[in-house]
């Protein structure tokens, strides 16, 4: 699970860059519930999504030429410049450099060694989303990966995770579970899988991050991503001890999980 202490390596924020950032404003509202506030027009066009009264997201305008619209996921660190080093010892590359969000914090984003994109945040007065593994909120992070064995060696030097392996049901393969260093198997934050280079299609073959979102009905959210221009990609299906979960695509494709956690 997910939670707001923010441990090192744990999932501290998340941000989504769209081509039409009031288009994606009024979808996530509509699918999740969220309420937008802006924070800047034109080329710094952007702001921040609340559920509840809490933070939960950010967004902002797809600026990168080429860049496919997605959602980048943050993970905590206390040093992002040591971070840095760690991510180029490992044979990832530095996309932006560490750098001070004013009294916020400071971060940066990478790739890993075969592409795949992710980010760190630094806190300083703000420590991340205020909200997690609750209806409309993240409960969990996934990589999918053609190399299952080097995203392990390359997070694990960065993060120093720790994983743990179980075999998906009907020969679907291995599943790998993801537990921040020194935590017990119940701070699980998420998982990484191998898959083949052609279900990497989404991002040109590269490995790539999302997220799960945390809903009171599965169907009932699928519905409204395809009644607001959304697609599904697979489900709604039952995943024993797991739930009842759909990844799903928004109108500019980028990727995310809708999950109604099983009742334990």
């Amino acid at each position: 699970m997910i939670t707001t202490d923010f441990v090192p390596g744990n999932p501290c924020w998340l941000d989504l860059g769209a081509p039409d950032v009031r288009a994606a404003a009024a979808f996530y509202g509509a699918v999740l519930g969220w309420d937008y506030e802006s924070m800047g027009e034109g080329e710094m066009e952007g702001g921040m999504f609340r559920k509840d009264g809490k933070f939960v997201a950010g967004l902002g305008k797809l600026t990168e030429e080429g860049a496919r619209s997605a959602w980048m996921i943050y993970y905590s660190v206390p040093d992002a410049d040591a971070t840095t080093q760690a991510v180029l010892r490992g044979g990832g590359t530095v996309r932006v450099e560490p750098r001070d969000l004013d009294n916020w914090g400071r971060m940066a984003q990478y790739s890993d060694p075969l592409g795949g994109q992710f980010a760190v945040w630094q806190p300083g007065d703000n420590k991340g989303v205020e909200l997690v593994d609750a209806p409309g909120s993240l409960s969990w992070v996934e990589l999918y990966t053609s190399d299952a064995a080097a995203a392990k060696e390359f997070y694990g030097g960065v993060f120093g995770w720790q994983y743990g392996d179980m075999e998906l049901p009907g020969g679907g393969g291995t599943y790998s579970l993801i537990t921040p260093a020194g935590l017990p198997e119940e701070r699980m934050q998420g998982g990484l899988m191998e898959v083949s280079k052609e279900d990497l299609a989404l991002a040109n073959g590269r490995p790539y991050w999302h997220p799960v979102f945390a809903v009171a009905d599965c169907d009932a959210t699928v519905a409204k991503v395809t009644e607001n221009g959304g697609s599904v990609q697979m489900g709604p299906a039952d995943a024993e001890g797991v739930g009842r979960l759909a990844v799903c695509l928004d109108p500019s494709h980028a990727d995310f999980v809708v999950l109604t956690p099983a009742q334990s």
